[in-house]
């Protein structure tokens, strides 16, 4: 697309050119470039306290090859379900359903208080929300919108073992589309997340090999506003984790997510004895004159490696002074 953009600049017709250049735009409208993966909709949740009323999309508890139902006729404690793709009808208990929500349908998600824990008056308190990441992220706009300073978020690496499910199922390393709904997935949940930071806030995002690379360019080119400050290794197992092919892997990634140039990345306070090395002032601020050598250590003065000092020489008449030291600032 780019190699087009440059050709077009050649055309010598003018009103071509803008003609062709025009239609060119309409078709970066239509067409995503850069990293390309398939939107899937109908992720569901769970909703373990609705009651079941005629019409009602529900699911089996603990059978999720099953599908979704219908319910029919809701009759005391017996429901009669149809499955959502045409069926024979069946009759199952209330206690066996769950209601069932797609994205997209209409939910009113609330807080529950199920129990609190007191340890001091007084501190600091946390609160603990066990529910659809999704949903949470939703509700938590109502109060928190541009108020939140830091976020982190562990999700699912996608490595292809049973640790998340799509569409009530679990995605194994089979799947073809594993990477482009594991992208679907971390969309929607970020774009919801960015909304909740200041615009001095930052997001962590913690992840691994399978998807760092993915999940740079979904923040960079999907998400509006966002951009990586930077990226942490992360040493996690120092024997190594082995990976089928061969190699052995003992780290992770920790991606630092900002909004705006108003995130910084803090300093700590300097010490006493590092301070007292900048004896130096000027109208730029303190500083202290470094000789061309390596700094710091006990190696790094000549008589600790006398095989490894290579010394400058001057030829006597062709520079009449010769710079050695330059100044370091304090910050």
């Amino acid at each position: 697309m780019a190699l087009i953009e440059d050709l077009i600049k050649d055309i010598a017709d003018p009103r071509l050119r803008i003609q062709i250049a025009g239609e060119l735009g309409k078709l970066k409208a239509r067409k995503k470039f850069g990293l390309v993966f398939e939107e899937h909709l109908p992720e569901v949740v769970q909703l373990l306290g609705l009651a079941i009323t005629p019409g009602a999309r529900v699911a089996k508890r603990g059978n999720k090859a099953a599908g979704f139902f219908v319910a029919k006729v809701v009759n005391g404690k017996k429901v009669l379900i149809e499955p959502e793709r045409g069926g024979s009808q069946e009759t199952a208990s209330k206690d066996e359903l769950v209601v069932v929500k797609r994205f997209g349908e209409p939910m009113y998600p609330a807080l529950l208080p199920v129990d609190r824990v007191t340890r001091a008056q007084g501190k600091p308190y946390h609160a603990l929300i066990n529910a659809d990441n999704f949903h949470a992220l939703q509700l938590l706009q109502y109060c928190y919108q541009g108020r939140v300073d830091v976020i982190y978020i562990d999700p699912p690496y996608n490595t292809g073992a049973r640790d998340w499910k799509y569409i009530n199922n679990y995605v194994d390393k089979t799947d073809t589309f594993r990477h482009s709904k594991w992208l679907s997935m971390m969309k929607k949940r970020l774009m919801l997340a960015r909304m909740l930071l200041k615009p001095e806030g930052m997001m962590v995002v913690t992840i691994d090999d399978y998807e760092v690379h993915h999940l740079r360019m979904l923040i960079e080119s999907e998400i509006p506003g966002m951009s990586v400050a930077g990226v942490v290794a992360v040493k996690t197992s120092p024997s190594g984790r082995p990976t089928l092919r061969g190699f052995r892997t003992n780290h992770e990634y920790a991606l630092f997510v900002v909004t705006s140039n108003a995130a910084v990345i803090g300093t700590l306070p300097r010490s006493e004895n590092q301070t007292a090395l900048f004896k130096e002032s000027d109208e730029d601020g303190s500083f202290t004159w470094a000789n061309l050598r390596k700094r710091g250590g006990a190696n790094t003065l000549r008589e600790a490696r006398p095989k490894q000092f290579y010394h400058i020489g001057v030829r006597v008449g062709t520079l009449r002074k010769l710079v050695c030291r330059g100044k370091v600032r304090s910050s």
